[in-house]
């Protein structure tokens, strides 16, 4: 590994290469917008990420005169490009990224990344963002890392030896950081609604957000919960602690919470900083369907921009504006719903802030459906749970409009009736 200067490094990337970034709290992003500034000698320089996080020059004028964006998941730093043809998505499930770096579909030039100072062996932790960044470095012709003491360094698979970085510069800086916002009235009744349906012992997966949290302040009277997931975040450290997450009953990493990322405040970063307890992994394992399924009441907990009455869940889209992406949903919803005992959980609240229903008639226009309503089973709101498994379409019709919030239940009927109601 050569040490260089910031400059030095940012002056390796070339005109028409493909970059990988690293992502979440990880994203190097000093490093990044090092290269961005070499926008008036760059061209055709394409950008690979799933979210990331902060500041990223490259999706703004006039920086984005040398970048464009292909993205696997989009953050809010990127929505905007991604959204005009300066950027563009690809649909992909979270467990499969990997597959683009390693099968040469979208071979790599530069992976940009973000590691812990080499120890006394040689070896670099990759922080917090393990996910698909450890196939990017092992696939990428050039690996540049920005080094930082700041960087936890974690137990699991991303530990890279220096040898395997070409060149990189010393910073030292926090990582992005996320603190826990108020839960309100409507997300802890959407959380006590879920945490009756998760039975003692079960392996949970949860993303970030008020509704996961709320879900996980229901959950002290629970005993040997496990965890596997794609994310770890500040709302299971109480639990931990408290003796309520224990994985003992877990198959795979019996007694270990397993993730390929974590995202959270400096206190959940020191939590994981060389504890063995906590395995990070790539996303090609922790969002394998095969190997989720393993565990026993895998209950999954995803969220969703809207429903119709069929089922169909839109969770990446708000019509033809793409809005996030693809992720791990599938994966792990899958997963639990073949998993012995299993509970595959979408919960969200009835309606959004400006009072427009989350359970609709029909997609809006241009939607994409992230889950089909084939795999969708419990659905969760503020008015209740209803298991739309085994019931036909009027029949969910009916259970999604009992959750709905009473002031679009008339709307709901009566479209349900015209599309249903046929002689």
């Amino acid at each position: 590994m050569k040490i260089v200067s910031l400059t030095e490094a940012a002056a390796l990337v070339k005109t028409g290469d493909r970059i990988f970034l690293q992502g979440a709290a990880m994203t190097p992003n000093t490093l990044i917008n090092a290269v961005s500034e070499r926008y008036k000698e760059l061209e055709n320089v394409e950008i690979i990420s799933i979210h990331t996080e902060g500041n990223v020059n490259y999706a703004s004028a006039p920086y984005n005169s040398a970048f464009t964006i292909n993205s696997c998941f989009v953050g809010g730093n990127v929505r905007n490009a991604v959204n005009t043809n300066k950027g563009d998505y690809i649909p992909i499930f979270l467990s499969e990224i990997h597959l683009l770096f390693r099968r040469n579909i979208l071979p790599l030039d530069v992976a940009l990344i973000q590691v812990s100072p080499p120890d006394k062996h040689g070896y670099c932790s990759l922080g917090v963002s393990v996910d698909v960044t450890l196939p990017a470095i092992k696939t990428a012709k050039l690996v540049i890392a920005q080094i930082n003491p700041q960087v936890p360094r974690t137990h699991g698979d991303g530990i890279i030896h220096s040898s395997e970085i070409n060149a990189a510069f010393e910073i030292d800086e926090p990582i992005h950081t996320h603190e826990m916002s108020k839960i309100s009235e409507i997300e802890h009744q959407i959380g006590k609604n879920v945490a009756e349906l998760i039975e003692d012992g079960a392996t949970l997966q949860l993303g970030i957000g008020n509704i996961p949290n709320a879900v996980l302040t229901n959950l002290y009277g629970h005993k040997r919960l496990g965890i596997h997931t794609e994310m770890f975040s500040d709302g299971l450290l109480p639990l931990v602690e408290n003796g309520v997450i224990t994985g003992e009953e877990k198959t795979l990493k019996s007694g270990r919470i397993v993730t390929c990322f974590a995202s959270g405040t400096q206190g959940l970063y020191d939590f994981v900083d060389d504890n063995p307890i906590v395995n990070f992994k790539e996303a090609a394992y922790t969002n394998d369907t095969n190997v989720i399924l393993q565990n026993p009441k895998v209950t999954a907990i995803n969220s969703a921009i809207e429903i119709d009455l069929t089922g169909q869940i839109c969770a990446d889209s708000v019509g033809t504006k793409q809005f996030s992406g693809v992720g791990g949903q599938m994966d792990f919803i899958r997963a639990a719903s073949l998993s012995k005992g299993g509970k595959p959980i979408f919960a969200f609240t009835s309606q959004t802030k400006k009072g427009i229903s989350k359970i609709t008639p029909l997609l809006k226009s241009g939607a994409g459906v992230t889950t089909t309503r084939a795999h969708v089973h419990y659905v969760a709101t503020e008015y209740g749970v209803v298991n739309l498994f085994g019931m036909n379409l009027h029949q969910r019709a009916k259970a999604l409009i009992s959750i709905a919030h009473p002031n679009h239940r008339e709307e709901l009927y009566k479209a349900a009736y015209e599309r249903f109601e046929r002689d």
